[in-house]
């Protein structure tokens, strides 16, 4: 994590496997990422159908755009998921790649269902804001 990051938990709410916020130093740098499809190189869809198989291509996706901004995903402070599903079960699936992808670093999440996703049997988009220091 990005020095002087605070991931805030709360005894006062339900336990959740995230942080219900976080906490960016003064005078850091912020990286807005464009949300993270699960596309190939060369532009198709990675794993049509297959939701967990997408949630681990948005992830490596995610960790190249945040190698370009000289970040990584232990700088990232929050995450916005978009599964096109209205089935918990598939959110789930998605969920369980992304959490197991940040580890202990589970900083505050968003995973909506929503109704569809702009590339051809796009399934999943993971949306992130990283802290670099000044």
């Amino acid at each position: 994590m990005s020095p002087g990051v605070r991931l805030v938990r709360s005894a006062e709410l339900s336990p959740a496997p995230y942080a219900y916020a976080s906490i960016v130093p003064a005078g850091s740098r912020l990286v807005f990422l464009a949300g993270a499809c699960p596309l190939e190189k060369d532009g198709t869809t990675a794993a049509v159908g297959d939701y967990a198989g997408q949630a681990a291509q948005c992830i490596e996706t995610l960790r190249q755009a945040l190698r370009d901004a000289g970040a990584g995903i232990e700088d990232v402070v929050s995450t916005r998921i978009l599964v096109a599903s209205a089935r918990r079960e598939d959110l789930g699936d998605v969920w369980d790649v992304v959490h197991e992808a940040f580890g202990e670093h589970d900083v505050p999440s968003t995973l909506l269902g929503v109704t569809v996703l702009g590339y051809a049997h796009q399934l999943v988009e993971i949306e992130a804001v990283a802290v670099l220091p000044a």
